[in-house]
Parts: C-alpha cells; sequence; structure tokens
C-alpha cells in the first residue's frame, strides 16, 4: 500500500501528463516495494495529483507569482517492510525518471523534491482498521525473496 501526492504549480502538468504519471509513479515504486509489476497490485496504489495556484507556493520565502520557478514536491508514503538505502535511491531514481520523460525534460530540476516516509508497523488504516504488510505477503504481489525480506525485517527472522 502506497500513497504519492505530487503538489506543483497550477498549469504545470496537464491532463496527459498526469495520465501518464498516474502509471509511471505507480511503477516506479511498485517494482522496488513488491519486487516486480504485478497488475493486481496496481490497486494498493493512490497517487493525488494537486495543483495549487501560484500565491499558494512559495520557495526561499518568495511566492511563485513573484519569482517563478519549476517545483514540485511529492510526498511518497510506504508501509514498514524493507526499505534498505539502495531500494530507497532505485525509488528515487526511478520517480525521477518518470517525472523527467512525462514532462519532457532531460533532468530533474534542483526545486523538484520528493519526500521518503515509511509509515510504521500498525500505523496504516485499511479495510476498518490497521493493515500490517505482512498480511498482504501471501496475496501474490511481492516476489518470494521480496516477502523474505520483508518478514525477516520486521519479524527478525524469516518466516
Amino acid at each position: 500500500m502506497t500513497a504519492i501526492i505530487i503538489t506543483y504549480p497550477e498549469g504545470r502538468i496537464n491532463h496527459d501528463q498526469r495520465k501518464e504519471l498516474a502509471g509511471t509513479l505507480t511503477d516506479a515504486v511498485l517494482i522496488i516495494e513488491c519486487g516486480q509489476i504485478i497488475p493486481a497490485a496496481r490497486g494498493a496504489f493512490q497517487i493525488h495529483f494537486r495543483p495549487l495556484p501560484l500565491d499558494h507556493l512559495a520557495i526561499g520565502g518568495t511566492l511563485l507569482t513573484e519569482q517563478p520557478a519549476d517545483i514540485l514536491f511529492i510526498d511518497l508514503a510506504v508501509m514498514d517492510g524493507y526499505w534498505p538505502d539502495t531500494d530507497r535511491k532505485q525509488v528515487f531514481t526511478n520517480i525521477y525518471a518518470a517525472l523527467c520523460a512525462a514532462l519532457k525534460t532531460d533532468k530533474p530540476s534542483p526545486t523538484w523534491w520528493i519526500n521518503f516516509r515509511v509509515i510504521g508497523e500498525g500505523s496504516w488504516g485499511s479495510r476498518g482498521g490497521a493493515l500490517s504488510i505482512l498480511d498482504l505477503l501471501d496475496t501474490g504481489a511481492f516476489t518470494a525473496q521480496r516477502a523474505a525480506d520483508i518478514r525477516a525485517n520486521l519479524l527478525g527472522r524469516p518466516v
């Protein structure tokens, strides 16, 4: 289960770009989180696009109405599982690549920021209560290796 919120200046991302990013941002995280891209797992991902008026965004203490800048903020929330630094870095690389492709730019702006948050075990609410990633490991969404890594990380031993 993953939530991605992308906040940006109004007009920066059009409908076709949002349509593309809905899939590519999902896959950018899904391939790492589950160890594979499996269509059934996509339903556990939500992406929220939040365009804001220029006078609702600032950088360096100045509203974008006064000093335009190409800013994006991505808040990525994932369930606790197995997120070593190498996997987090790969998620950043994947997300930036998806953004560059959709927004037709060669490289990300230094003002495109990603906040990677791991929601602690027992702190993700779904299905009417608290949900553990351990409850999802036998759904077929995760590779056997990824499921074993998650179990070992959360339980301290393979299960």
